[in-house]
């Protein structure tokens, strides 16, 4: 017979490690959970983007009118297309984009129409509006897009009704023989691409009158105004006379009498550029052959 003291100190001796084992390993399992949780990364605090003290914020509307008529029988890829801002944008009580302003938009796909009844494509990104200080605004197609993209598609895929709605306005589209036509005035808003600072000290009161050459792309010759011709070799140059954007190549535009400096500018062209005398009255016709930068 074993004695009994003797069982007892054999139990405590076998029960002692379990117990010290036990507590052990729920101290490394606390231990290994506190440093997991320490390794998951803090979800980011939103960060609220600071207010502008002075600009354009993003999503701004922009009313625009096409110049003329486009079609995707004769369109162009990377061709430049006029709009002509048809409202004043303020930024309080100071004009930032002006009526009668431009905004450039560029052909991304166009396709006339095919054989078996296709139908012709026709698809524009909106670029920038030019502000009244001379800047340029990017713009988007729709509202709300992702964070400050410079650019928004604006598809020209016809649907059934010959009339395609975008996210940002109607813009109606027709057909003719298959060919995709957008036609000249057609309206749409674009949208201000990301939150622009601008300097007040750059910009004139909401009083302020509208140049002569702003309104340079009327029908016919107005009175003391002068119809200049412009064209370059390849189209799509942006036309500046005096500072200020007033479309690109070919196009006509009318101005007033006296010295004007005119710059065509193209990416991958080196910068043309001539001081041209206008008459009241008369008419100009220039061509420029814009060289390859090397």
């Amino acid at each position: 017979m074993i004695p009994q003291r003797t069982l007892l100190f054999l139990a405590l001796t076998l029960t002692v490690p379990l117990i010290a084992h036990s507590q052990e390993k729920k101290s490394k399992d606390k231990e290994q959970t506190k440093t997991t949780q320490a390794q998951v990364p803090a979800a980011p605090a939103p960060t609220n983007r600071p207010p502008l003290a002075f600009g354009l914020l993003e999503d701004t509307p922009v009313k625009l009118k096409l110049t003329r008529t486009m079609s995707s029988h004769d369109a162009k890829v990377d061709e430049k297309v006029d709009f002509e801002v048809i409202e004043d944008v303020k930024v309080g009580e100071l004009v930032v984009v002006q009526h009668g302003g431009m905004a450039i938009a560029t052909v991304t796909e166009a396709k006339p129409k095919g054989r078996m009844g296709k139908a012709g494509k026709l698809n524009m990104n909106i670029d920038y509006v030019q502000l009244i200080s001379g800047e340029k605004a990017p713009l988007r197609a729709v509202k709300g897009g992702s964070g400050g993209s410079h650019t928004g598609a604006m598809t020209g895929a016809i649907v059934a009704t010959s009339i395609l709605f975008f996210p940002a306005a109607p813009f109606f589209l027709f057909m003719h023989g298959k060919d995709l036509t957008i036609p000249k005035g057609t309206e749409i808003t674009a949208y201000i691409a990301g939150d622009t600072p601008l300097d007040p000290a750059r910009f004139k009161q909401s009083t302020a009158v509208v140049s002569e050459s702003t309104a340079s792309k009327s029908e016919g010759i107005t009175p003391n105004l002068s119809a200049v011709a412009i064209k370059s070799a390849p189209d799509g140059a942006e036309i500046t006379i005096d500072g200020k954007l007033m479309g690109t190549t070919p196009s006509t535009i009318q101005l007033s009498s006296g010295d004007h400096i005119v710059v065509l500018e193209k990416s991958g062209f080196k910068t043309w550029q001539r001081t041209i005398t206008v008459n009241a009255g008369g008419s100009i016709n220039l061509e420029a052959n814009l060289e390859k930068t090397p």
